[in-house]
């Protein structure tokens, strides 16, 4: 994890067979299926403060897995943020337990 001057970084959680082995990986279900997402394996970020970031929240399985994921590896999620959130979908429910910030409801 590249880190700025101000000690922040960016660690891209990414969908299996995207990043090169060893990975660390998290299964979650979809709606229609299921899916895992994946971080590398070397990558220290116990004590780390992390904030998710997607671009849609739509059933909440993605954060959801990919807090689960990163608490697994000792980091704390401090919350998540997101572009658009499909309300209907109640993916909300799924990121109980810390803060949800989005844009833009619909």
């Amino acid at each position: 994890m590249g880190l700025d001057p101000l000690g922040s970084g960016v660690l891209a959680v990414r969908k299996a067979g995207k990043l090169p082995p060893p990975v660390v990986s998290q299964s979650y279900d979809l709606e229609y299926g299921s899916a895992v997402l994946e971080i590398p394996e070397d990558i220290d970020i116990a004590g780390r403060k992390i904030l998710i970031v997607d671009d849609v929240l739509a059933t909440g399985g993605t954060i959801a897995a990919t807090a689960a994921l990163l608490q697994a590896r000792g980091a704390e999620v401090l919350g998540a943020a997101v572009v658009l959130e499909i309300a209907a979908l109640g993916g909300r429910a799924r990121c109980a337990g810390y803060p949800l910030a989005c844009l833009r409801q619909v």
